[in-house]
């Protein structure tokens, strides 16, 4: 498998001039870890993450050191430490350096990075611009949904994750940045969170009647989402 087969599609973004209080809200409200920074013309120029936003002078979880220890720190490194605890803007807190991959790589590679990187997730980019999202939960997803191979002829297992995923994603009731699909030999794998045990079932139809499904197995999570987010 490779990452076009497990990798959300549906990403939630955010552009380089956005304000942080609002980035926080948004990871908040979707129950994710992290965001790609993007241009207005879709290319990854960065990602934020939790990490980013752990030392900030708004919280009082700004780094607090002794004075010689101070001393002994260089001007550049304290300055920037300041623009990174102190400044509200996307630009100036993310991460610059992303480690990235393409729709065509193994699974066994990204694996590898995110190990190698000690990362949650890597953007999945084509000509520049971000098309999907792998995460170690993608992975463990993929690793959950393997079955036994079957008979030539099986459908095309690319084509109806395609189509079952754009079935979700054309009604009004969901949610598709929170719920992703895996396929393995026309056998449908739902994962992800819906807010109400209707939207759940709702889900699991759309993949039922998409054409060339043999079977759904729905793992969706009911996990309401909290009341001001």
């Amino acid at each position: 498998m490779k990452a076009a087969d497990v990798m959300v599609s549906n990403v939630i973004t955010v552009g380089p001039d956005a304000q942080l209080q609002d980035v926080a809200q948004t990871l908040l409200a979707n129950r994710i870890s992290a965001m790609p920074v993007v241009t207005a013309d879709g290319k990854l120029v960065g990602i934020i993450s939790e990490g980013d936003l752990m030392r900030r002078v708004e919280s009082g979880t700004e780094r607090r050191r002794s004075w010689w220890l101070e001393m002994l720190t260089g001007r550049a490194a304290l300055a920037a430490e300041y623009v990174k605890e102190h400044s509200r803007k996307v630009s100036d807190v993310m991460t610059r350096e992303v480690i990235a991959v393409k729709p065509e790589t193994p699974l066994g590679d990204i694996a590898t990075l995110l190990e190698r990187n000690g990362i949650k997730r890597v953007p999945v980019v084509q000509n520049g611009k971000v098309v999907g999202i792998v995460s170690r939960a993608n992975l463990l997803q993929a690793l959950a949904s393997v079955r036994a191979p079957i008979e030539a002829g099986a459908p095309n297992d690319a084509a109806i994750r395609e189509s079952v995923m754009a079935r979700i994603n054309n009604e009004p009731w969901s949610r598709p940045a929170l719920i992703n699909v895996i396929v393995q030999d026309g056998s449908v794998e739902l994962w992800g969170i819906v807010e109400t045990q209707v939207e759940k079932k709702a889900v699991r139809v759309a993949a039922e009647v998409t054409p060339g499904v043999r079977a759904v197995n729905d793992n969706l999570i009911v996990r309401p989402l909290e009341s001001g987010i």
